[in-house]
């Protein structure tokens, strides 16, 4: 037994009634045999969780949490706040379950008891840090596309790091993701719950398509609308105005639809969409943001699939942007959610026919005419090219086929003139294409799953920048070679493929994107299973 630990047995029956509401204790038993009866209660409860037991058998079982000083008592009474406010995390708030822990407290009796609250506070605690700071959910098993590898925090490291701050409101307050964006999204769900406590967005507007010039009762709700959503100024004009129009193209622009100032399906169904889906896609976004709270490089590139743009961000800012092309809404195409780091770009690349491609859908094709897909060289496992005359391609299973296919540089090659590397083993990558029409589109999924960018060269220009004194004349001096060549980046860039269908833009406004996957829906039904709720909504 420990000196400094004699102290709290004999206090217990006063102290502890004091700092922390227990009751009390009856039958007082010697210092010794409550130092015993302590210590086994503490090992016993926390039997079952093996960072909490080593946590406690590290340090002799010395309380952190009901030791009478006032450093216990600042610990408890600064736990028990974040908890009562854990929802506001977008946490499950009966996963914590603040007020069994309070009762349980008041209601010791025993030494036994003494330590049985002791481990129930640090489970908590350990469950609670672990939620606020990395999530409450494994991203793959519910979404499988989501290869994410959430930087978990060691559990028993949590609990050292807790009980050695002297400031315990203050490391509780940076466990959630310290991040711009993670405070814009917090900031709009209590705006979004404000919103639903008086009523939400008013009435649905009923109407196929509404354009400048028009009036009537659809107009009237839409104006309604658009006043209660932020985007237009209380106005009292019964027709489709100029200040109308504007404010549907602030909308359009801040849900990622063309901004041409009328209101047609697509813009009309983001328009009814309700308070409550808002505040959905907003609760997962802080999940997804949890999943990345780690150190994500002073310039990175961000890719946000359901905004379908990639980024450079430079210090926080976005030094760069480009539209892009995702993977097609099918089970094999979708795009997966990862970081990697870019370390170089290939000008001139040739198309190495992922084998899933060549088997599925080339394949097929060359057992009914040799000369199919003609634009593409078919060669051996030693990279030489085979006659199509002399091969016979029905005699081959997707299993057996033994060829390669490659689609030589040039322009109208699958990749474009320009490929950015990160390897992974996803074989996913950013790159050019022929296929410029595409990023006309509103929704842009269309890719067997890699990244096209619509502006690859400046993409390139940027990358480069850093390291070469005129990029662009670099870069054109290689691509006029038409030779395949590697271009090292001399700092690799680490790249975040994100999926977001809320976020906030510069200036901390939220926007929101369509869940084109259908990812944030299964997000949003396991954090429902996991006990997150909205509380009481209207739409």
């Amino acid at each position: 037994m420990t000196s400094s630990f004699r102290p709290l047995l004999r206090r217990t029956l006063l102290a502890t009634i004091c700092s922390i509401g227990i009751a009390g204790l009856s039958g007082a038993l010697p210092a010794q045999a409550q130092v015993t009866a302590f210590k086994q209660a503490v090992a016993a409860a926390a039997a079952s969780d093996d960072a909490v037991a080593a946590f406690y058998r590290d340090r002799d079982y010395q309380p952190i949490w009901t030791d009478p000083g006032d450093e216990a008592r600042q610990r408890r009474a600064a736990f028990l706040d974040v908890l009562t406010n854990a929802a506001a995390q977008g946490l499950p708030e009966a996963r914590y379950d603040v007020e069994g822990l309070k009762a349980q407290m008041a209601a010791v009796r025993t030494t036994r008891d003494l330590g049985e609250v002791e481990v129930a506070l640090s489970r908590a605690f350990v469950t609670y840090a672990k939620d606020v700071q990395t999530g409450i959910l494994t991203p793959g098993k519910v979404v499988p596309d989501i290869k994410r590898e959430v930087p978990l925090h060691d559990r028993e490291s949590y609990l050292n790091e807790f009980a050695l701050s002297d400031q315990p409101q203050a490391y509780l307050r940076h466990l959630p993701p310290m991040t711009a964006e993670y405070r814009g999204l917090m900031k709009e769900k209590l705006r979004l719950e404000y919103v639903m406590m008086h009523g939400g967005w008013g009435p649905r507007v009923n109407a196929q398509k509404i354009e400048p010039g028009d009036s009537g009762p659809a107009v009237i709700a839409l104006r309604n609308r658009l006043i209660a959503m932020g985007y237009l100024d209380r106005s009292a004009t019964g027709t489709y105005d100029a200040a109308l129009q504007a404010a549907v193209q602030r909308f359009q622009q801040a849900h990622g639809l063309e901004p041409d100032g009328i209101a047609g399906t697509g813009t009309l169904s983001e328009v009814n969409q309700p308070v409550e889906d808002r505040l959905k896609s907003i609760i997962v976004a802080m999940e997804r943001e949890r999943w990345l709270n780690h150190e994500r490089g002073e310039r990175h590139i961000l890719v946000n699939q359901t905004d379908f743009s990639a980024k450079i961000i430079d210090h926080g800012r976005v030094t760069f942007e480009t539209r892009s092309v995702i993977g097609k809404n099918a089970h094999d195409r979708r795009s997966p959610e990862f970081s990697d780091e870019m370390e170089h770009m290939v000008i001139n690349p040739s198309w190495y026919v992922p084998r899933s491609i060549v088997v599925n859908e080339y394949l097929p094709k060359l057992r009914n005419n040799p000369g199919a897909a003609g634009h593409l060289e078919i060669t051996d496992s030693r990279g030489r090219k085979i006659s199509r005359a002399d091969a016979d391609f029905s005699q081959y299973s997707a299993r057996s086929f033994p060829f390669a296919m490659r689609q030589p540089p040039g322009a109208s090659n699958a990749l474009g003139r320009v490929k950015f590397m990160f390897p992974n083993k996803y074989n996913i990558y950013l790159h050019d294409t022929p296929q410029k029409n595409l990023f006309n589109r509103e929704v842009r999924a269309f890719s067997h799953g890699c990244i096209r960018l619509s502006d690859p060269f400046d993409f390139a220009y940027a990358l480069l920048a850093p390291q070469v004194d005129d990029p662009k004349a670099y870069f054109k001096s290689i691509l006029d070679t038409g030779k395949e060549t590697k271009v090292m980046l001399k700092t690799p860039v680490p790249v975040h493929l994100i999926y977001r269908t809320a976020f906030t833009d510069g200036r901390g406004r939220a926007e929101f994107r369509r869940d084109v996957y259908g990812r944030d829906a299964e997000i949003w039904q396991a954090l429902q299973q996991a006990g997150v709720t909205l509380g009481s909504v209207q739409g």
